[in-house]
């Protein structure tokens, strides 16, 4: 039985192969990715594995967005650090996960799970559609406002006031409609389970950009796109080939 894990943390990617190897010595490790963009290109190129270990949330966005941008028709087993209304999906829709740290008990009995339902590419497809179509429906766990320091006081930030939120020198700075800039506690991925994917989107590893602040698009080199905000930007916002088609049509409101 030949797997795939996707993780970008390599104590996590180390440590998942270490119990692999004394619960499921059968199963052989192809490799192990770290971002969006390597995961599609590997898919792309490559015969589909058994089975897919996958984290949630990767350096360079949420792993749905492998979904987005090709076909995977093979099991996943997800993994995840965030016990959250989320997790709820996985349950409902019969997808199994790991919340972490791995123990090898939890391990197990996912890869019995597993290997007692037999999966054929089909079902597996439905079942990845029906979890990724109660996940777009979460907008309504969405938080409304933040809590942001300022001076010896924390004001309320409203989500509806933000344009967009980046990452400046190790920071995470909200950027508002008026110029203000605020900082933020929580990490990019933090802010993307929190926030409404239907009015935010993850651009890149830097950037998360509201629906609202955006003016127009360009094209850019290797069939990728840049984001025009109603405001100046520190940088270009680029989003990758790969992630084009899931920005489409998450801006159209598909």
């Amino acid at each position: 039985m030949k797997a795939l894990i996707i993780e970008d943390e390599v104590i996590a990617a180390k440590v998942l192969k270490l119990f692999l190897s004394e619960v499921a010595p059968e199963i052989e490790i192809i490799t192990v990715l770290q971002t969006i963009d390597e995961s599609v290109e590997w898919f792309q190129t490559h015969e589909k594995p058994d089975l897919v270990f996958m984290d949630i949330h990767l350096a360079d966005g949420s792993s749905f967005a492998i979904f987005e941008a090709v076909e995977v028709t093979c099991p996943v087993i997800f993994t995840t650090a965030y016990d959250e209304y989320a997790l709820k999906a996985f349950q409902v829709n019969s997808i199994d996960y790991l919340l972490k740290p791995i123990n090898k008990i939890d391990l197990k009995r996912a890869i019995d799970k597993y290997k007692k339902l037999n999966l054929n590419p089909e079902e597996n497809a439905e079942w990845v559609n029906r979890l990724l179509a109660s996940l777009r429906k979460t907008g309504k766990f969405a938080k409304s406002y933040f809590l942001v320091p300022d001076k010896d006081k924390l004001i309320p930030l409203s989500v509806s006031d933000i344009a967009y939120i980046y990452i400046d020198a190790k920071m995470v700075k909200a950027i508002l409609f008026n110029g203000q800039a605020f900082h933020l506690d929580q990490t990019l991925d933090e802010l993307m389970l929190q926030l409404d994917n239907r009015w935010f989107f993850r651009a890149n590893r830097q950037y998360i950009v509201s629906h609202r602040a955006i003016k127009d698009l360009s094209l850019w080199f290797g069939s990728k796109i840049t984001i025009n905000l109603c405001l100046p930007t520190p940088e270009r916002i680029v989003v990758s080939r790969t992630r084009v088609g899931e920005f489409k049509k998450w801006f159209s409101g598909e």
